[in-house]
């Protein structure tokens, strides 16, 4: 029983179990919080007395512990005791014991922040979908953004410059920092849509009940604190919704966005009209959908929906040439508004970036140029000093001399390989700015193996 109370105490979630007479039997800290009341004056007492403002009908507790039927993921939004508006995602569940049942179950999950934030991105994709905001205040990328000469990079804009003529759905691949962005808004802006609203959506930022308001819209009364908004998809109409990172996307809302698809109409959360809409959906994600198709994690049939057209962009490691076409570029573009006169990179410095696996890719390369010319001064050319170590020790993939593993080093092996294990976690942690799930999830280790190995080695990392 100890060890259940502090497990109970632990959890982020808030757990409230009643018995068959109503009465509460357990009742978390974290409930506690959310619902601004004492535990003391909960425990032990029938629910409608402790909570008057419920009833047989309201309480989802007391629906299911009736019914028998668990209530799976149901938002709402209320005023908690101490009067603050509070929303949640629940689930309530019967409790059985040797096929007898015995009580009900609520786990809920506080996400006021997120709909807080969800209500913020609905406001501002409504603001921007005003006449009134199409004016040049935020950057709008067309195909002379996309800067490099290697094969591999000329064939995908080609693909894409093409593709800017149909109004067919892309299905864009390529690795973080590749430029996905640019090349969706290089399509759109290349279009017959161009003068329509271009609106971009994160799948992976927030949770599946948020996006899908987002993306259809909301119907007053659908929800408790649900009104009337549209979602993209109508804030779209005439032009383009890029879904980003789609494979993050839960599978309950890969079929709905399926249905839309297909059908051509939109239905708000909780509504009863069918809205037709017209849009062009660009979709991108940063890993090979087939193989999450293979797995069981996307669903095959949008999958097929959705690579009507299909645009790989290429790592900048596979894209060498461009590094130096690419460093001039950002070096200029720094130059103007640091108000620096940087000339170039020093040879040394261009060896190491030939060198260098990029995985970044050229977001990383533009982070490291910018991040140099904010400490050079006086100078014109970027030494060595201006750049992360772990840029200057890293050798090639194919560098017989590697630093790290040279053959006339005195080490022994398990010597070697904790440098270079060191090495990888360092630059890996640089590049996620010390967020160590992202640096764990590219480092394909779980997020207590990569906390143990940091305090291991003594780096720092921001608590995510």
């Amino acid at each position: 029983m100890v060890i259940l109370q502090k497990i109970l105490r632990s959890i982020d979630e808030g757990i409230h179990v009643i018995n068959n007479e109503g009465v509460t039997i357990v009742y978390n800290e974290a409930m506690a919080e959310l619902e601004g009341m004492p535990i003391e004056e909960v425990l032990g007492e029938s629910l409608l007395d402790v909570f008057p403002s419920l009833n047989q009908e309201t309480s989802t507790l007391l629906k299911v512990l009736k019914t028998e039927k668990p209530i799976i993921n149901k938002s709402q939004s209320y005023l908690n005791n101490q009067r603050k508006q509070i929303s949640t995602i629940s689930t309530t569940i019967p409790l059985y014991y040797e096929n007898e049942k015995i009580g009900a179950l609520e786990i809920a999950k506080n996400i006021t922040k997120f709909k807080n934030l969800s209500d913020e991105i609905m406001r501002l994709h409504q603001e921007l979908s005003r006449p009134l905001l199409k004016m040049n205040k935020i950057k709008n990328y067309t195909f002379e953004d996309l800067i490099g000469k290697s094969p591999v990079f000329i064939k995908a804009v080609q693909l894409a410059r093409r593709a800017a003529n149909s109004s067919s759905t892309i299905l864009i691949y390529g690795e973080t920092g590749t430029g996905k962005e640019l090349f969706a808004q290089s399509i759109h802006y290349h279009s017959q849509r161009h003068n329509k609203p271009f609106i971009a959506q994160n799948c992976a930022a927030l949770p599946e009940s948020l996006l899908e308001g987002i993306l259809f819209g909301t119907t007053k009364g659908s929800f408790t604190g649900a009104i009337d908004r549209p979602g993209i998809f109508e804030q779209a109409s005439g032009g383009t919704i890029l879904l980003d990172e789609i494979n993050s996307m839960d599978l309950q809302l890969q079929a709905k966005l399926l249905r839309v698809l297909q059908e051509g109409y939109v239905r708000r959360i909780g509504g009863l009209k069918d809205i037709p809409i017209d849009v062009r959906i660009i979709a991108t994600t940063n890993k090979k959908l087939i193989d999450m198709v293979e797995k069981g994690g996307f669903r095959r049939d949008l999958y097929y929906r959705l690579r009507v057209v299909s645009i790989n962009i290429p790592s900048l490691w596979e894209r060498k040439e461009d590094i130096e076409i690419l460093t001039d570029y950002f070096i200029k573009k720094y130059n103007s508004q640091l108000h620096k006169q940087v000339w170039m990179l020093s040879e040394e410095v261009k060896e190491d970036f030939l060198c260098y696996e990029w995985p970044g890719n050229v977001r990383e390369l533009e982070n490291l140029i910018e991040g140099a010319m904010n400490f050079i001064q006086d100078e014109h050319i970027l030494s060595r000093d201006f750049f992360p170590e772990y840029i200057v020790i890293h050798k090639g993939k194919n560098n017989q001399q590697d630093t790290l593993v040279s053959l006339e080093t005195n080490k022994s092996l398990p010597e070697v390989l904790h440098s270079i294990e060191e090495q990888y976690i360092i630059s890996t942690m640089a590049y996620y700015n010390g967020n160590i799930t992202q640096a764990a999830n590219k480092l394909g280790i779980k997020r207590q193996t990569l906390q143990h190995k940091l305090k291991k080695y003594g780096i720092d990392a921001n608590q995510d």
